[in-house]
């Protein structure tokens, strides 16, 4: 397949453009291209300070905008009955291009500052009312309280004298002059009375205690409904406080600490019908100001209301906006052509949509200047771009989560399911909910799901491919609910008896999976063991000799022979020679019938190390196959040239290379001390606005590494293949160890729960089996569907990652070119090719 074409197995081929666009059709080009979504703009100006930049000021002036969106937002989700905001979809849009697009965004400008200056003046008044309103409230509490607190001093007064005799009568030698007066006055006290938040009373009455030495009598009550700030919307709880005590100077230190605990003191008059007018009065405007506050909190609604019909179409506008002016600040401008200068890196199959795209620009400006597109020659590396879709997206996450391809780089491939061998946990968890899933894919996609909730959904058609391949494997291993199908005729028959019996072979041959009378025998675990174990080395030198083979189609499409035979036969031939042969002697000895056989079957990890240990030498009692001896020599002979092959064929021919330039008298551009010298054609190239792809180039093409360099990495990575090559192989033992402990949960599961109650009869066998399988059922969906299929996938992405990809996967691609000093759009979060587009819009939000 040609390279224009992409494929699954290639990243897009790109091609870095550069636009000439005229600046009065450059806002609507942008915008253009923003809605197609595939160019890529370099940034041309990366010593100019963000603040220098030429349309510094239209970005502040939509910053401030969105200041005015994100204020309104704000003010709506405060709301305690939630206003609707009007979907994007529902909405109509805003022209913002074309020859009206000035008068547009002028209009909403000015829209906007006036619903704000409305909505802060609303604020600001009701936030007043709001404390009046707390005020009096506050002071009708006081004044109830007070008078309260009186009414019970005046019925204690009247009962104390009441109850004295005659012999006391020459003390109440003054009561008619004292009844003269209210029967707070008869207490000779003054008194201060206000209200304090509750939770400060007791370090309130200590602080007065000390600081009149006792000289006081204070009482207070809890006020029942809380008080709610109008800002914050945090309830405050208070009481109300009523403090006795006598002289000036002791009252003004009660109004000091007081008013240095927060507290609010209220005025009230001694005299008991002074109270009750104040009551009557306090009580009257705070109907009126009730009324006021609801009126205005009313129009306030209202005024929300109308921002949340045009709110998500405001809020698309000035996101586009900004971020059509900050790619534009990218560019650089020519004077003389009176033109802005832009390049990018795009899909090459895209250019034609590009250039269609800048002339539907032209057309809805209304002008006749056409922006020029030019293809650049370049050999500065692109940027990956694998373009996905709803099924791909989820592995290529997976792949760029590890490192970004290099470009056009073969991808690596995923490689689950094979730690799972029950058909029964898989199918309950992996195929319905993605299933469900798919369904309800074009609602889910439109939902705001939380950050896992969205990796799951974004993942779902993984989930799905796990769950089949766990029930294909379970199949295999013919496990559900920790038992067998018997699906097909076992090719044993179990003679009846008392005790342990030995199965007779009758013959028959299972054609599918494990044979149905391997569980429940004595010897199931060990065989089952065996079986697993042996599965898991010939899957896992299976997928890396897969993976190695991924370096040929790299090495090929890069045109790099010399890793063809300095790394990938060598590499190929170590492998083969001592794992591989291992993987053949595996199903070599599943393929004899040992019954028949003089010797009995060897054991393949001491065959392994015996062959390193003392090559050539086989035990006859051991021996697997004739000429053993003489095969397992030659294959370590192999493995063992292989080393030096790898270690020093690359290196060498490296420096026989750099001996050749050397001696046609070229020199690396340090060793040059005179001024540089330019053709012709380059300064004309520089001239037409290409300087900055030529100083790219030529800083990308003069990178040299020295020879030394290159045999430290030569000896690291053949180091690194054949000790990986060892421990990679072990690794894979995982997926024996985890189908192994999943099997046996799943029997002490079903053993511990709902074995012990099928045989009961009655009412309460009925009620014992419904509770148990409830039990039975939870313990299966969060214990082997959840946490074993999350640590199943996690043990197969640390395959796919560390034992597969270190095989062919470089991962030195890169997303953009990121200068260090930027205006505030930024990418550098994103894992894949990130063109200006304004379907990113909700992602950055």
């Amino acid at each position: 397949m040609g390279d224009e074409y992409p494929s699954l197995f290639r990243s897009e081929q790109m091609s870095l453009v550069q636009l000439f666009i005229p600046t009065e059709v450059a806002h609507d080009t942008v915008a253009e291209l923003g809605e197609l979504g595939n160019v890529q703009f370099k940034d041309l100006n990366p010593t100019i300070n963000p603040f220098q930049r030429s349309f510094v000021g239209e970005i502040r002036r939509f910053e401030d905008m969105a200041r005015r969106v994100r204020f309104f937002a704000s003010q709506i989700e405060k709301e305690p009955d939630a206003i609707p905001i009007r979907p994007l979809r529902d909405s109509a849009p805003l022209i913002t291009v074309g020859p009206s697009a000035a008068h547009t965004i002028d209009e909403l400008d000015v829209t906007l500052a006036e619903h704000e200056s409305r909505v802060l003046q609303m604020n600001e008044s009701y936030k007043i009312l709001s404390e009046r309103t707390r005020e009096l409230l506050e002071a009708r509490h006081v004044l109830k309280e007070t008078a309260v607190f009186f009414d019970k001093a005046e019925v204690q007064q009247t009962d104390i004298r009441t109850s004295f005799d005659d012999s006391s009568a020459p003390l109440l030698q003054h009561d008619d002059r004292e009844n003269q007066y209210s029967s707070a006055v008869q207490f000779d006290l003054e008194f201060v009375a206000g209200t304090i938040d509750r939770a400060r009373i007791p370090t309130f009455e200590r602080v007065l205690w000390r600081v009149l030495r006792g000289n006081l009598y204070m009482n207070h009550t809890d006020i029942v409904e809380p008080f709610v700030d109008p800002v914050t919307g945090l309830e405050t709880r208070k009481n109300v406080f009523i403090i006795f005590a006598h002289g000036d100077a002791l009252l003004a230190k009660i109004r000091k600490v007081a008013e240095s605990m927060g507290a609010t003191l209220y005025p009230i008059d001694a005299n008991a019908d002074k109270r009750s007018e104040s009551l009557r009065e306090v009580t009257t405007r705070l109907e009126d100001l009730q009324i006021v506050l609801y009126n205005t909190g009313a129009n306030r609604r209202s005024e929300l209301t109308r921002i949340a019909e045009n709110l998500a179409r405001w809020q698309d506008v000035v996101r586009k906006e900004k971020m059509i002016y900050e790619a534009m600040n990218l560019f650089n401008y020519d004077v003389r052509r009176k033109t802005l200068v832009a390049e990018g890196w795009c899909p090459t199959r895209d250019i034609t949509m590009i250039q269609l795209a800048l002339r539907h620009a032209t057309e809805e400006s209304g002008t006749n200047v056409v922006p020029i597109l030019q293809d650049l020659r370049t050999n500065k590396t692109p940027p990956t771009f694998n373009r996905t879709n709803k099924f791909t997206e989820g592995f290529q996450a997976i792949m760029d989560s590890y490192g970004i391809a290099t470009y056009q780089e073969s991808p690596s491939h995923s490689f689950f399911a094979v730690m799972f061998g029950d058909i029964r946990s898989r199918y309950h968890h992996s195929p319905l909910l993605p299933c469900y899933m798919i369904i309800n894919e074009r609602k889910w996609a439109k939902m705001d799901l939380g950050e896992v909730s969205n990796q799951t959904f974004t993942g779902r058609y993984i989930i799905l491919l796990m769950g089949l391949f766990s029930i294909y494997t379970g199949l295999m291993y013919n496990d559900i609910f920790s038992k067998s199908l018997h699906i097909w005729h076992s090719g044993w028959d179990l003679p009846d008896g008392n005790g342990t019996v030995v199965g007779v072979p009758n013959g028959h041959v299972y054609p599918f999976g494990l044979d149905p009378a391997w569980h429940g025998a004595d010897n199931g675990l060990v065989f089952t063991n065996s079986y697993k174990m042996k599965m898991a080395v010939v899957l896992g030198v299976i997928h890396m000799t897969f993976a190695l083979c991924l370096q040929l189609p790299n090495h090929i499409k890069f045109k790099r022979p010399l890793d063809i035979y300095a790394n990938f036969i060598p590499q190929m031939i170590f492998l083969q020679s001592i794992f591989g042969y291992l993987v053949i002697c595996i199903m070599y000895k599943w393929s004899i019938d040992w019954t028949k056989q003089s010797t009995g079957p060897p054991s393949l990890l001491n065959m392994l190390i015996a062959m390193f240990l003392s090559p050539g030498t086989v035990d006859p009692a051991t021996q697997l196959y004739p000429g053993q001896g003489i095969v397992q020599v030659i294959l370590l002979l192999l493995a063992l040239v292989c080393v030096p092959w790898m270690l020093c064929m690359k290196p060498y021919f490296q420096w026989k290379e750099m001996q050749n330039i050397q001696g046609q008298g070229y020199v690396g551009l340090g060793h040059h001390d005179g001024p540089r010298e330019s053709s012709d054609e380059v300064l004309e190239i520089e001239e037409e606005g290409n300087g900055r792809v030529i100083v790219e180039e030529m800083e990308e093409e003069h990178e040299q590494h020295d020879f030394g360099e290159v045999v430290i990495h030569q000896v690291i990575h053949t180091i690194e293949f054949c000790l990986g090559c060892i421990s990679h192989t072990a690794s894979y033992l995982r997926l024996w160890a985890l189908s192994l402990a999943h099997a046996q949960l799943s029997e002490v599961l079903w053993s511990m729960t709902l074995e012990g109650v099928l045989g009961m009869t009655g009412l309460t066998g009925i009620i014992a089996l419904v509770l148990m399988v409830a039990f039975w059922f939870s313990l299966t969906v969060f214990i082997l569907c959840l946490m074993e299929g999350l640590s199943a996938f996690l043990h197969a992405l640390r395959l796919h990652w560390v034992e597969a990809n270190s095989k062919h996967y470089q991962g030195e691609g890169y997303v953009r070119d990121i200068p260090e000093r930027r205006p505030s759009i930024s990418f550098s979060d994103l894992n894949s090719f990130t063109p200006l587009s304004f379907a990113k819009l909700d992602e950055k939000d």
